[in-house]
């Protein structure tokens, strides 16, 4: 019988060479919580640069303790994240990207309310930090914040930064709900299955250290468009239960159904 909590950090990689290696050192070097040990399930998304050898060297230096997979073609990074996923045996679990813009010297803070059991899942926000942000683009910033509005009236929630790369959840949860977006349209689809479910949504602050295209980064003007589709689309959504989960639900009579004598599933 395990005592001690596991946080499983899901790591999606693409190209990122030039910060994996710094990266994943300061995940394995982070304070956690007293009680909380780490496991990081790496994807490697079908990288062109040398991040597959850099994740290979960790992996094998750290047995049991880096789980990596790779993928044949580049899916993205909601793929990347159920790949992930499916390593995962941890209670908890956050998403980390494979470069430098959030840092997991902070991972610690988001696990308080999981572990605390105030929360299911808790959102990293950029936007009440209280710590450093890297000031850059501000079309960006409007984008972001125009997604977070839109993604809030159709979810009922009043989150401050929806697009966050920081999303701790309690395991259980994140595994019970079906990921369809390949890229980062999974941020919206995620969130609003989280707020259908009634899961209990905290927000904490982070600090931020974006970088440039320049310096290698990928999100643009194509998956903000997506990303409004995206929550137009999943706004009425009742996929909100994966196959497995699915099954374990309780039924309810409709009034048709109940003349029939039928469950009918929710």
């Amino acid at each position: 019988m395990r005592l001690r909590k596991l946080l499983s950090v899901l790591i999606p990689v693409y190209n990122e060479e030039r910060f994996i290696g710094e990266l994943l050192d300061r995940v394995l070097a982070a304070t956690l919580p007293d009680g909380v040990d780490r496991e990081l399930c790496v994807v490697d998304d079908s990288s062109s640069d040398g991040s597959a050898r850099i994740l290979q060297s960790y992996a094998t230096r750290f047995p049991g303790v880096v789980h990596l997979r790779s993928h044949e073609r580049n899916q993205g990074k909601g793929a990347a994240i159920r790949t992930a996923l499916g390593l995962a045996s941890g209670d908890y679990c956050i998403v980390q990207d494979a470069d430098l813009e959030y840092d997991p010297r902070e991972i610690g803070r988001l696990l308080v309310p999981l572990i605390e059991d105030r929360a299911d899942v808790v959102f990293g926000s950029r936007f009440i930090s209280a710590g450093e942000r890297r000031v850059i683009y501000f079309w960006h910033s409007v984008a972001n914040k125009l997604l977070t509005l839109l993604c809030n009236m159709v979810s009922n929630l009043n989150l401050t930064d929806m697009e966050t790369c920081y999303k701790a959840f309690r395991t259980p949860l994140l595994k019970s709900i079906p990921i369809r977006r390949n890229r980062f349209g999974f941020e919206p689809e995620l969130t609003i299955k989280v707020a259908k479910r009634r899961a209990r949504i905290y927000e904490a602050p982070i600090s931020y250290h974006g970088r440039t295209y320049e310096e290698g980064k990928k999100i643009g003007l194509r998956d903000a468009v997506d990303a409004v589709w995206v929550i137009l689309r999943y706004s009425m959504t009742r996929d909100l239960y994966t196959v497995e989960e699915r099954e374990t639900q309780p039924v309810v009579m409709s009034p048709a159904a109940c003349t029939a004598s039928k469950p009918v599933s929710i």
